[in-house]
């Protein structure tokens, strides 16, 4: 945590966008903990709220965007030669590979807001070959959503005086 506040200190919005992409990609940061200490930083004017959102927002979107492309050029080959190991066999993959076809563009705004779902709906969305163009679109709203509502309650918080 205060690994994460030093960083958001002394390197604002480049911390905030690079922290936030790769976080989505799958590093262990503490995303929600971070948008939060963002919007409490906005809220102290240490950071622009406005701002702050922007930047989080095209950082994870980026994050988004990657893990996609990881999953639409590695995803398969990996799962067909490790899958097994992890109980991902053809058949659960071809339920899988389904179910983001019918349900895809909606588990990725509703995952947004599930720590680890998020990551993998990324990737199973490249994995499934949606079309890039929807998946952006419902991308962009998730994170713009988790984004603005997760600064905002830290906003929120810092408003409040113990």
């Amino acid at each position: 945590m205060e690994l994460v506040q030093d960083l958001l200190s002394q390197y604002g919005y480049i911390a905030i966008f690079f922290m936030l992409t790769l976080g989505i990609v799958g590093l262990p940061i503490p995303d929600e903990v971070m948008m939060t200490v963002v919007g409490y930083f906005t809220n102290s004017d240490v950071l622009n709220y406005e701002l702050a959102l922007l930047c989080s927002f095209f950082g994870a979107l980026a994050g988004m965007i990657i893990s996609y492309f990881i999953g639409k050029k590695a995803g398969r080959p990996f799962i067909d030669k490790y899958g097994k190991w992890v109980g991902l066999k053809e058949k659960r993959m071809v339920k899988v590979e389904r179910w983001m076809k019918k349900y895809g563009p909606y588990s990725i705004i509703l995952g947004y807001f599930i720590p680890g779902v998020r990551h993998v709906t990324c990737y199973f969305s490249g994995i499934g070959k949606m079309e890039f163009k929807t998946y952006l679109s419902f991308a962009a709203i998730g994170a713009f959503l988790w984004c603005f509502i997760f600064i905002t309650i830290g906003k929120c918080i810092g408003v409040i005086n113990v």
